[in-house]
């Protein structure tokens, strides 16, 4: 009889350390948007930094999201495979089965916590919105949302950039587009007048582009976000996986965050 309880206690103890063991996937699809610099974009030759596109041969990602991507799948004994898809596709395509994770500047919205589960933010910062005018605008002095009335704002479709648009009074808000590279053209074109965009993305464009400029709003008096932070999606019954990229990204301190978002932020100038 005490053989028997010892083995029951043996087989117990057993399954709760496999039950808790890390899992090793051997394979993470990772589904990213490439057309939201510094985070992700594509290339189409190779470097030392970037990675192949495993549905779009001979075309290649690079950025923060990217790099992000590659060290949890390192940390958790995985390999990662990198998949382009438009930003509104993401979550259909990560809930049909066809990617395992998506890295691609997603926020944890209400309305997306409840289709799919989120990790802990990976973000250098909190994530702070600004509007992204044309220094040719009207607009281009505003220091308040107030300040935008009349302005025609442009945003990313199925974005929260494109939702707290809404939240400016008397502005025009126009169709959103697709990509953001194609709303931003508008802004440069003066086909609009502003579009919202957070602020590594804004200063990233704002650097590479004369014709543009951020403006910022003090603490409180800007956006109303309604989301901890930028997280990596996951299936809601992917609870293994779930865990093992929280617990990579507990292990990156900001201090190399700061590092990769710098060195991603530097590749967009040297395109």
């Amino acid at each position: 009889m005490k053989k028997y309880i010892l083995l029951l206690l043996m087989l117990v103890v057993a399954g709760i350390f496999n039950y808790y063991a890390p899992s090793r996937t051997q394979l993470i699809r990772v589904g990213v948007e490439c057309d939201h610099e510094p985070y992700n974009w594509e290339e189409d030759s190779p470097t030392d930094s970037n990675f192949p596109l495993a549905n779009n041969p001979g075309f290649y990602v690079e950025g923060y999201d990217v790099q992000i991507a590659k060290i949890v799948a390192d940390e958790i004994g995985a390999t990662v495979e990198f998949h382009k898809i438009d930003f509104n596709n993401l979550i259909p395509a990560l809930t049909a089965n066809e990617i395992d994770a998506i890295f691609s500047g997603m926020v944890d919205t209400e309305a997306r916590r409840s289709i799919i589960a989120f990790t802990e933010p990976y973000e250098v910062k909190k994530v702070e919105y600004v509007v992204l005018v044309n220094k040719n605008s009207k607009f281009a002095d505003a220091k308040t949302l107030r300040d935008f009335r009349g302005a025609r704002f442009i945003g990313q479709k199925d974005s929260r950039f494109d939702e707290v648009i809404d939240q400016i009074r008397g502005v025009q808000h126009l169709p959103p587009l697709e990509a953001q590279s194609a709303v931003v053209n508008e802004v440069i074109k003066l086909n609009a007048d502003a579009t919202v965009v957070n602020d590594d993305t804004g200063l990233s464009y704002e650097l590479s582009n004369p014709a543009l400029k951020v403006i910022h709003f003090p603490e409180g008096r800007g956006f109303h976000l309604g989301f901890t932070g930028l997280c990596a999606g996951v299936r809601k019954t992917d609870l293994a996986l779930l865990r093992d990229i929280n617990k990579a990204l507990h292990g990156l301190s900001t201090r190399q965050r700061q590092r990769i978002m710098d060195l991603s932020t530097k590749r967009v100038w040297e395109q």
